[in-house]
C-alpha cells in the first residue's frame, strides 16, 4: 500500500515534532478526525508511526523504514535492478541476505537447491521456506515491528560461525562513493556479514544516491559488483566500482 499525499505530510511533521494529535491533523489539513485516525491506522500498519492516546508517535526505530513500505515504494525499480542482476551472480554455496526489500526481491527469483542461506529478515526466510532442497537459517535476535528482522548484538554475534562465499545486500542511501545505513544495529549486523563473505553483490535503485542515511557502512569499492537501475552519477565515473545498470 502506498501512502497518499496527506499521509506523506503526516510522517513528515511526525519527523519534525516526534508527536501529533488527532485534532491537529484535523485542522491542519482541513479534514475530520475520523479521517485522520483512518490514516493513522494504515500508517500504524505500515510500521510508521504507533498511535497514542489522542495522535501519534514515532516509533522508537522510526529511522527504519518499515520493509512493506519499502517493498511498495520503487516496485518496478527493485524488480528491474533484481532482473538485472540475476544472470550476474557469481557461483555459490553458502550466501547470507540481508534484510533489505530489493535483496528480498532477488532471492524470490534465484534457485538455492542444494545451498545454505542464512538471514535475518523474517519475511525474506519466509518466502525461501517455500523453496525446496535449501538449508535456510535465521538469525536470533531482538525483531524490529519496522523491519520485520531480527537485530541487536547476540544477532550480530551468531556471525561469527559463519563463512559465507556470498552477501546479497541492499543499503539506505549512497553518499559520497559510499553506502549508508540508518540504523546503527544494522550496520553492525552488515559489518560482520560483510567481513565474512568472499563476494559482495550490492543492489541499489537509482534513488539511493539522492537518500540519506546516517551510518557510513562501506565504499562501494569494497563490493565485486553494484547493481542499479540507471546509470551512476558522473562523479563515480573513473573510480573502480564494477557497475551494472
Amino acid at each position: 500500500m502506498a501512502l497518499n499525499e496527506r499521509q506523506t505530510d503526516v510522517l513528515r511533521i511526525l519527523k519534525e515534532q516526534k508527536k501529533v494529535s488527532i485534532r491537529e491533523l484535523a485542522k491542519l489539513f482541513y479534514v475530520s478526525e475520523a479521517t485522520i485516525r483512518r490514516d493513522l491506522t494504515e500508517m500504524e500498519s505500515l510500521g510508521l508511526v504507533e498511535r497514542s492516546h489522542g495522535g501519534a508517535v514515532l516509533p522508537e526505530n522510526s529511522e527504519e523504514i518499515s520493509i512493506f513500505f519499502r517493498m511498495e515504494k520503487n516496485a518496478n525499480e527493485k524488480e528491474k535492478v533484481a532482473t538485472k542482476a540475476l544472470p550476474h551472480i557469481p557461483p555459490f554455496k553458502s550466501v547470507y541476505i540481508d534484510s533489505s526489500s530489493t535483496a528480498l526481491a532477488l532471492a524470490e527469483r534465484m534457485d538455492f537447491s542444494g545451498k545454505t542461506v542464512v538471514t535475518n529478515n523474517l519475511q525474506t526466510a519466509i518466502q525461501l521456506s517455500k523453496k525446496p532442497n535449501v538449508t535456510l537459517i535465521i538469525l536470533g535476535g531482538t525483531v524490529q515491528y519496522n523491519t520485520i528482522s531480527s537485530t541487536g548484538g547476540w544477532t550480530a554475534r551468531q556471525l561469527d560461525d559463519f563463512s559465507f562465499d556470498l552477501i546479497i545486500s541492499s543499503c539506505a542511501a549512497v553518499l559520497n562513493g559510499c553506502t549508508h545505513e540508518r540504523s546503527l544495529e544494522q550496520k553492525e549486523i552488515k559489518r560482520v556479514a560483510f567481513a565474512h563473505s568472499l563476494k559482495r553483490v550490492l543492489l541499489i535503485d537509482h534513488t539511493k544516491f539522492s537518500s540519506h542515511g546516517t551510518y557510513r557502512f562501506a565504499a562501494l569499492e569494497d563490493y565485486d559488483l553494484v547493481v542499479t537501475d540507471a546509470p551512476p552519477p558522473k562523479e563515480l565515473e573513473g573510480r573502480d566500482i564494477k557497475f551494472i545498470w
